[in-house]
This record gives structure tokens, sequence and C-alpha cells, in this order.
């Protein structure tokens, strides 16, 4: 597929994600849905307060829920909740200006997946796309026995991203010191002791 064919493919897949709605859960616990149809056409960047509209939370959410359409598990869906929580640890981290997983506690016992790099100069579905490139050192059996390298961590997002019992996710991208730090939040959270991930 030549690079317009390549192009016009992914505006089809980014409209059809616009087109979509997912559902949110409210910081109450209540569920209410999130209508991406109604998003602000108006292109915008990312910001110090996190992700600026709902185009980037559904491009997101459609990185995640590609890989996993692969493996045809349920896809995610996105949580607004989480993408707070996210968004608070993102901010954290680029004051930090380095990644350090946050404690159970902290997240909730929620999974967590991390990125950073040079601010402005990666798309959101790269951030994620590093996370599924895992995918190479995969081995298929019960955690932690998971990566043909022998450690988990070679491929925790990976399988974070496509573990079967997750249900919702919720990102923030936040851009400070020259990086953006990408945070998501997963729940259930994957990795596992003693279980597969799909």
């Amino acid at each position: 597929m030549d690079g317009s064919k390549k192009w016009i493919a992914s505006l089809g897949g980014a409209i059809a994600v616009l087109c979509a709605t997912v559902t949110a859960a409210a910081a109450s616990g209540a569920s209410k849905p999130l209508d991406l149809r109604r998003a602000d056409p108006a292109p915008r960047s990312i910001d110090r307060q996190g992700i600026s509209d709902l185009r980037m939370a559904a491009r997101i959410l459609d990185a995640h829920n590609r890989e996993r359409d692969r493996l045809s598990l349920r896809p995610l869906k996105w949580n607004v909740h989480l993408e707070r929580e996210a968004r608070e640890w993102a901010h954290h981290l680029s004051r930090k200006g380095k990644l350090q997983h946050a404690d159970g506690k902290t997240r909730n016992r929620t999974g967590e997946n991390l990125w950073m790099g040079t601010a402005g100069h990666w798309p959101v579905e790269t951030m994620v796309g590093m996370f599924i490139e895992e995918k190479q050192h995969y081995r298929h059996a019960h955690f932690p026995d998971i990566s043909k390298t022998g450690n988990w961590a070679d491929v925790g997002h990976y399988t974070q991203v496509v573990w079967r019992e997750t249900k919702e996710v919720g990102c923030a991208v936040v851009s400070a010191r020259g990086n953006d730090v990408l945070v998501c939040r997963y729940w259930p959270a994957g990795n596992v002791w003693g279980q597969k991930a799909f």
C-alpha cells in the first residue's frame, strides 16, 4: 500500500473512531456515554493540562483496541476517572523528569503503562505502538513466564494492553521540561501472577 493509500486508510479509521461512542465512567462510578461525534473538529496540540480533546482520547483508545481486535479480544472502554488519575501522575512525572510507576495504593490497584519522549515529536499512536512492539518478545504462557528474554518486564506494557480481563483504560499526555509523558491506567489491572494474558 503506497503512502497516499495508507493516509486515506488512516483517515478513514480516524473518522470511524470519531463517529463511535465510547462509555466513560464518571468519578462517581456511574457510566456516562462520551459521544465522540461532538468532538471539536479544530486540531489541537497536547498542552500542560493533559489530553486537550476527545479526539486525542479516541486516538489513544483506537491504538489499544486495534491490537485487541487483532487478537479477537473485547475492546477497552474509555474511563474519564482513570484519565484524571493518569493526568495527575503524568504531571508528577513531568516535574520529576523521569519515569517511575506509582505504587499500587496510589493508583488504586489499577494497571499502569508509562512512556516519555521528546515533546512534540511522537504522535500518540506511536507512543502506544511502542507498548505493542514488545510483542516481539512475548511468549504465550502464565505470568511471569511470558517473555522470550526471561524478563517479564520486557513485555509487561504489551501484556497490559492485551490483558483479557482488562475492561477500561484512561490515559493522559502532559508536556513539560522538553518531554511528553504518557500515563495510561487500566482496570482491572493485568499482569496477574499465574494467569495468561489472553
